[in-house]
């Protein structure tokens, strides 16, 4: 949730006037002015609308009510608010280029228990999968895990134990997001969006999902070496 307080500053930031924001969010000035007085309590899909224009500006909103400039190439969200905020980011890149999205790294149990915090994405997800023919969705989990949360608009594949580490990460665009669960709060989401690192870790995705096997079928056995005697 996001303050009146914060809208107005970011506002200051871009030297946005209150038309200005409503022409490029979509949400109307009178409910910009009432957010910014706080007489009202907005929606999520209004809120969300605000943190995507921002965010698409250059504007992030931080811990303790603060707003700042994005660091140049690098995003660092925290917690429930940072995770919203990270879906919302996927959404809106995908709605507009399609494409593939490569996910690694989900232990799918606890990352469930995050994403029913922002059930909407799931629904935005699959209906947008249902628009748009050009996106797919990869995600290799750890070998027997069977919480597979999203078959709706998701394509899973088991990797082995020994490979797989509970540190997911995301590739959306040029965009690379690597997840920690392990912080309090939980989680924190760092966005890099450097096009040569985003690359290194999309090669490393690609010999990953040829590795990996799906869970609805036999794991493929190495054929064993013919002698030449």
């Amino acid at each position: 949730m996001i303050t009146g307080r914060q809208v107005r500053a970011a506002r200051g930031f871009l030297g946005w006037s209150r038309k200005d924001l409503a022409k490029r969010s979509g949400v109307a000035a009178v409910t910009i002015n009432q957010i910014e007085e706080e007489k009202v309590q907005p929606r999520e899909g209004t809120l969300s609308d605000l943190i995507r224009v921002f965010n698409e500006n250059g504007i992030e909103f931080i811990e303790h009510s603060g707003v700042r400039i994005k660091p140049e190439g690098v995003e660092v969200l925290i917690g429930p608010k940072g995770l919203s905020h990270f879906f919302v980011d996927v959404y809106e890149h995908t709605k507009r280029y399609g494409g593939m999205i490569m996910q690694l790294g989900f232990d799918e149990t606890m990352f469930s228990a995050m994403i029913n915090r922002v059930p909407s994405h799931r629904d935005q997800m699959t209906e947008l999968m249902k628009e748009r023919k050009d996106i797919k969705i990869r995600a290799i989990c750890c070998e027997g895990d069977t919480n597979f949360i999203s078959t709706e608009y998701r394509t899973y594949r088991w990797i082995s134990k020994e490979l797989f580490a509970p540190v997911p990460f995301y590739i959306y665009g040029e965009s690379l997001a690597i997840l920690n669960f392990q912080t309090i709060p939980a989680p924190t989401i760092i966005i890099h969006r450097f096009p040569a690192i985003t690359l290194a870790y999309r090669k490393q995705f690609e010999a990953m999902w040829e590795m990996a096997h799906d869970p609805n079928m036999p794991k493929k056995k190495n054929n064993p070496k013919r002698s030449n005697k």
